[in-house]
């Protein structure tokens, strides 16, 4: 019976046996099966075999020294990087009781001594293909993990994961959201006075900073918008401290974009940031069609945010009334009602310095 097919290349089998007659038997047949095989006496042995180059399959004894059998399944079970490895106890012990004990301690399956090498291959054979199935289906949420970290923070997609049909769906649900803008002042010059490549070596060194902050403070990166940025707090996962951390976020950002701007040279140093923030009820969700959509927000919010960026000088986070009351205890200066371009009424803000 050869294995080998469901990996496409030899499956890892570990054998925990204090036995060498039967570690020999074990290894003979799934050798012959077409099996990579590592054997060890004792439960410790066999954990640390495992735990520094984990097997595709375990067959496991009950009695052994150090650690029995039935400790040995628990603790792989216990551990994320081996709580998946399929484990069979193969055992002398007939019992029934012994075989609840097997499945308590978390056991994928249970042969009695002696046993049918046939049998014995083929329920390898079986929880091998189910081991591959798990592995293909976590090699594309690591894909998928790997996506979702480029857009929010990693506790985020640990929730977004957990409920991939509510939060990737197409469509949107109303939630109150912190919407930030910034944007870099001076940057057309910039570009005017610099080569493509240094431009967009400029903006990138810039993005990779800014967006880390918005990271660091759990908040959603929605997109660039060339020399500028938006994101937003309070989805995909929100909390009472959504409009705090989108303020934090500003401050920090302004602080950081100043460091970046000073470490690479003199022309560079003359760039400012500008940042607009907005709080208030929006649609958040997946906008666009089922082959390419955007998670993004939609609504009168975002549009307050951005013309509040836009009035904010280099230097200066500008806070709409309904962020600086949401955000609460932030120590921001009150403007003079601001009449921004589009809207009939005058926008009460509140404006942090930072220059």
């Amino acid at each position: 019976m050869d294995l080998t097919a469901i990996f496409h290349r030899p499956p890892r089998i570990l054998i925990a046996d204090d036995d060498w007659l039967n570690r020999d038997l074990l290894q003979a047949y799934l050798t012959t099966s077409g099996c990579e095989v590592v054997t060890a006496s004792d439960g410790q042995a066999a954990l640390d075999s495992a735990r520094s180059y984990p097997p595709d399959l375990a067959l496991v004894d009950v009695q052994m020294p150090r650690m029995d059998g039935l400790e040995l399944c628990r603790a792989l079970k216990s551990t994320r990087e081996t709580r998946f490895i399929p484990v069979v106890i193969v055992t002398a012990l007939d019992s029934e009781e012994e075989k609840l004990k097997a499945i308590e301690s978390g056991a994928d399956d249970f042969i009695t001594k002696p046993y049918n090498s046939i049998v014995l291959l083929t329920r390898v054979r079986s929880l091998l293909r189910i081991k591959k199935l798990h592995d293909e289906i976590e090699s594309r949420n690591q894909l998928l993990r790997q996506v979702l970290d480029r857009y929010v923070a990693e506790d985020v997609t640990d929730v977004i994961l957990t409920d991939p049909e509510r939060y990737l769906k197409l469509g949107g649900e109303t939630r109150l959201v912190t919407v930030l803008f910034a944007d870099i002042r001076g940057f057309t010059r910039f570009t005017e006075q610099h080569t493509a490549p240094q431009v967009v070596e400029t903006l990138n060194r810039i993005f990779r900073a800014l967006s880390q902050v918005v990271f660091n403070h759990r908040g959603t990166l929605d997109k660039y918008l060339g020399d500028g940025l938006m994101a937003f707090y309070g989805a995909p996962v929100g909390g009472e401290d959504d409009a705090k951390r989108a303020v934090d976020t500003a401050l920090e950002m302004q602080r950081v974009f100043r460091e970046v701007c000073q470490e690479a040279g003199e022309d560079v140093a003359a760039l400012a940031l500008g940042i607009g923030l907005n709080s208030g009820e929006a649609v958040v969700g997946n906008i666009g069609s089922e082959n390419v959509m955007d998670y993004t927000v939609v609504g009168d919010v975002v549009n307050v945010a951005k013309r509040l960026q836009e009035q904010a000088a280099g230097g200066e986070v500008l806070l709409s009334e309904a962020t600086y009351l949401e955000a609460g205890g932030v120590t921001a200066e009150r403007l003079e009602p601001i009449k921004l371009p589009g809207r009939q009424e005058a926008v009460i803000a509140h404006i942090i310095r930072c220059t």
